[in-house]
């Protein structure tokens, strides 16, 4: 079975949005082009939005560890009935950056990687900085840079500085596009704080009344800034034809009337920059040079109140003078499962691809918002079919019942992402007597339920095995069910004797203090505030802010490497330990 293929030039929406510590608004659709019309919604194959200041007051970071973030989840319920699924998320204190994608675009996008740099109070603390998704998009190195830069007139030079060390600090793993600038296109956006520097405020507010904004242009510390800070060289940006997004009164479009009267100005900008011809290869090896960015349109959107700044949303238009779109592994199943025995998937891998014996297959039902947004599972045990042909089956048990559109996709722990998808198929199973008998009832209530919030933090525990053990689904997360709080695991998880075949348990997580302080997580396909997926944890999700999840390099402590297969269920079967560790929903991906 096939998916949709990329037609046109890729289109990449990004939004900056200063949110003033204020709740979410009820809806979002026009700052995301959605919504208004089938061209609009199908115009955008990948959006990225970069929020300042979310409230990040303790108790709303506590809150923000147990359970998903109030932004975050707004957007992923806006974004999930056009197939937009969560990519990768970075949070350092109030500064997350959200990265979409279409979900037939997941096979071509990889290595994924997550960094922040704070440069608050010297660097000790992150309500300034800068966090940064990076990612090969179809051959093609792209990075995302979300930055919140010192405020008032006179603090351009400290701007200056801060961004060249989040330049210099953030690096990332592999052996091309290390530093920010090494990638094939760079976006860098956020509340950067350039102000409007000469004319009084009456001149300005005139200025904007009267529609002749090109007269503020040249005073914009930004504009002037690109003529002579080498730092800016090769960054572009599109006319400011919208007015100053900063400062109003909250709730209104009126600028600021309290007795500080700040200067209207463009604090929030988007940038991009294109690496100059000759600036290295692509991870396919081929030049880049040919790489073209078309904005189409550069705005802000002044129906939105609840912030002292007003949104500004941008749309671009990707040539590629090559695309990588052959896909790491096709997945074939049938159109329609209407008996247990039918649900076998068969899947082919490339030559190139570098399987792992923790790679799993997700069943997801149309419009899943993130990868761990899955109903059922199962390994990826590679047994041969045919040559490289190689098939696995979901057991009855793990079947949703009823009837339903669905999707299959593979997930590579290397990868960290879905590297394989199917166009969706129906499933239309008989609901068994048991599942509906009062016995079970309160249990089948809480598998049907669509609880985002609890399935973000901790995906529903699926054993591998799933006859051994009861499976079990906490309704009140407490801090005793969510591993990754811990703040420095056992001597017994250093050993490393856990008996789960889990992904969690193939490398044991520790957490120390994260460099994005309260914030951020190094995660590659993760989900929201500080923490991002993390490579071999697809479950771990609900820590603190301010720490971070590492992982120990299996070559120091266990003995299953990627190359090796996974121990025979027989072999692992649930120890006391590892029946706790199920109930506490350590287990599955």
């Amino acid at each position: 079975m096939g998916f949709p293929t990329l037609e046109h030039p890729p289109r990449i929406t990004v939004v900056t949005w200063n949110v003033g510590t204020a709740m979410p608004p009820d809806d979002v659709t026009s700052l995301l082009h959605l919504g208004s019309g089938g061209d609009d919604s199908d115009r955008a194959d990948m959006i990225v939005i970069g929020l300042q200041e979310v409230n990040s007051m303790i108790n709303k970071r506590l809150k923000d560890a147990l359970f998903t973030d109030q932004w975050s989840e707004l957007f992923m319920v806006a974004l999930a009935p056009f197939n937009f699924v969560l990519v990768s998320t970075v949070r350092m204190q109030g500064v997350i950056l959200l990265l979409f994608a279409k979900y037939y675009h997941l096979p071509f996008l990889r290595d994924v990687q997550t960094d922040c740099t704070r440069t608050g109070l010297g660097g000790y603390w992150g309500n300034k900085g800068g966090v940064s998704v990076r990612l090969a998009a179809f051959g093609h190195m792209l990075c995302f840079l979300n930055c919140h830069l010192p405020a008032h007139m006179d603090k351009a030079e400290q701007r200056k500085d801060n961004f060249q060390t989040i330049l210099n600090l953030q690096q990332f793993q592999g052996p091309t596009a290390q530093g920010i600038l090494d990638h094939d296109i760079v976006f860098w956006f956020g509340d950067l704080n350039f102000r409007i520097e000469s004319y009084d405020l009456h001149f300005v507010k005139f200025a904007i009344d009267n529609d002749q904004l090109h007269q503020l242009w040249e005073k914009d510390q930004l504009n002037m800034a690109k003529n002579t800070w080498p730092i800016l060289k090769g960054f572009q940006e599109g006319p400011l034809n919208f007015a100053p997004t900063f400062k109003f009164d909250v709730g209104t479009n009126k600028y600021d009337t309290s007795a500080k009267k700040r200067k209207p100005a463009w604090t929030d900008r988007i940038l991009w920059k294109v690496k100059a011809p000759g600036g290295g290869c692509s991870p396919s090896g081929q030049e880049s040079h040919r790489l073209q960015v078309t904005q189409h349109s550069y705005r802000s959107h002044m129906e939105y109140t609840v912030s002292d700044h007003k949104p500004v949303a941008a749309q671009f238009v990707i040539h590629f003078a090559f695309r990588d779109d052959v896909p790491l592994v096709r997945l074939e199943v049938a159109d329609e499962w209407v008996r247990p025995e039918q649900a076998v998937v068969r899947y082919r891998m490339e030559m190139v691809f570098a399987r792992s014996s923790w790679d799993w297959i997700g069943l997801y039902r149309v419009g899943f918002r993130h990868c761990k947004d899955y109903v059922a599972y199962v390994w990826a045990k590679h047994e041969d079919v045919d040559r490289n042909v190689y098939q696995v089956t979901f057991s009855e048990e793990s079947l949703p019942k009823g009837h339903g559109d669905f999707i299959l996709g593979y997930y590579s722990h290397n990868h960290s992402i879905l590297i394989g998808v199917t166009e969706p198929f129906q499933i239309s199973l008989p609901t068994s007597e048991l599942s509906s008998s009062s016995t079970d009832s309160s249990g089948a209530s809480s598998e049907d339920e669509d609880d985002s919030t609890l399935e973000l933090l901790a995906p529903k525990s699926r054993s591998p095995s799933p006859g051994k053990s009861k499976r079990h689904r906490s309704r009140s997360p407490g801090l005793a069910r969510f591993p990754g709080l811990a703040l420095r695991p056992t001597s017994r998880e250093r050993r490393g004797t856990s008996r789960s075949p889990s992904p969690q348990n193939r490398r044991l997580a520790h957490v120390t203090s994260s460099k994005c302080d309260g914030g951020s997580s190094e995660g590659t396909s993760g989900l929201s505030s500080s923490w991002a997926f993390q490579p071999s944890v697809p479950q771990s999700l609900g820590l603190l802010p301010a720490l971070r999840l590492e992982t120990v390099d299996p070559g120091g402590g266990g003995s299953w490497g990627p190359d090796l297969e996974a121990p025979t269920i027989d072999s692992l079967s649930p120890s006391h330990q590892g029946q706790q560790k199920l109930e506490e929903g350590g287990l599955g991906p």
